[in-house]
């Protein structure tokens, strides 16, 4: 009877440490996604120190990727770091960089624990900060909430493993799966908590990518136009092999303010490029076949140039592309109440929707309601 008193007493303790374990990496993840779009190369990491059940220290990684996240929090605990516990949504570093390992900081704080959400894949770090934290003698726990940090790192992981970024498709359609009206038409399809939803995205992307076709068409500014967010707007990318991009347009004419990138083929015309560089926009020649931009070798450029997470928003021809050469990671598909009808262009050129909403490809990870709106958001399995 003793035996099995004492057995449920250590379980619940168990428990209850689990319990608070999750607690803390739960708000290392929150914090460490204020840094999303803002930190590239380096990841957006949170962190929490933690003793005798208090929170002494927090911090994130800052806007151009240092200080990283863990000297901030130790810096913010002070001496009563020593005996704590560290929790972070990503394996300390263990190279010097243009900043010392945060393995060293950690150590030299005299932090007890460490729990660490996920390992970091760089081949440069790759389980060396933990061994070197080991070596000094303090406990290491991995794993807590990691399915969470992998999607919240997966910039920096497609980054390292893959050489080109996160893939992020953004598709608001109406009830009959188009994206616009006849002709291109622009319709409204997803009403106002859904377009904040979408905008609050983009602040959390690196760079957002769409095609001449739909530049041409809307002359969109492609922003983040949430109130006091406007310095969290991405890069803008336009696919444009020959240089049609019009000078006079509000992506060229804002470029000064936001940044905005052309990415064409070799042999567009250098006049053009010079009339868009004038207005501040960056011309960036990718590799093309017949005229064509080469998806995989963008990418690649993309992902040289420092952009781990990419938003893309159009056009179907864009989407279809990337969805059937297999480069699309995640899906954020906004469903309006309304259909368009006749002539309407469909959200994938040349292939369903299906490909995405019915592939054993992707596998649907959450769903919400936006107003009159439905938001579902898929990731590649």
């Amino acid at each position: 009877m003793i035996f099995r008193i004492l057995e449920t007493k250590v379980a619940k303790e168990l428990s209850d440490a689990r319990t608070a374990d999750r607690r803390y990496m739960e708000l290392a993840l929150t914090l460490g996604r204020r840094g999303l779009g803002r930190t590239s190369t380096n990841p957006a990491v949170g962190a929490v120190v933690v003793k005798d059940g208090v929170i002494i220290g927090r911090g994130w990684t800052a806007p151009g990727g240092r200080p990283h996240a863990e000297p901030l929090a130790l810096e913010r605990a002070g001496q009563a770091a020593r005996g704590a516990t560290l929790y972070v949504t990503l394996e300390p570093c263990s190279h010097h960089g243009k900043t010392p390992p945060c393995a060293d900081a950690v150590i030299a704080a005299g932090i007890k624990r460490v729990v660490t959400a996920i390992e970091d894949p760089n081949p440069e770090v790759a389980g060396q900060g933990h061994a070197r934290l080991r070596a000094a003698g303090i406990a290491v726990d991995v794993g807590i909430c990691a399915e969470a940090a992998a999607r919240d790192h997966a910039g920096h992981f497609r980054r390292v493993r893959d050489g080109r970024p996160h893939v992020i498709l953004k598709l608001a359609v109406s009830q009959d799966d188009c994206i616009a009206g006849p002709d291109h038409r622009r319709v409204a399809i997803t009403g106002p908590m859904a377009q904040d939803r979408v905008h609050l995205l983009r602040a959390q992307c690196d760079a957002i990518l769409i095609g001449i076709g739909t530049a041409l068409a809307d002359d969109p500014l492609l922003t983040c136009r949430l109130p006091g967010m406007a310095d969290r707007s991405p890069r803008r990318i336009v696919l444009d092999s020959f240089l049609r991009l019009p000078p006079t347009g509000r992506l060229a004419k804002s470029a000064r303010e936001t940044e905005a990138w052309v990415l064409a083929s070799p042999s567009a015309e250098a006049a053009r490029a010079t009339l868009l560089g004038a207005e501040g926009v960056h011309v960036v020649r990718s590799a093309a076949a017949d005229g064509q931009l080469q998806l995989d070798a963008v990418l690649r450029e993309l992902s040289r140039r420092g952009v781990t997470r990419l938003m893309v928003e159009g056009g179907a021809r864009v989407a279809a592309s990337l969805v059937g050469a297999g480069l699309v990671d995640e899906v954020w598909l906004l469903r309006g109440p309304k259909a368009i009808g006749a002539g309407g262009i469909p959200a994938l050129h040349g292939m369903p929707l299906a490909a995405i909403t019915a592939a054993p490809d992707f596998r649907m990870r959450a769903q919400e309601t936006l107003g009159d709106d439905i938001l579902t958001i898929y990731d590649r399995s």
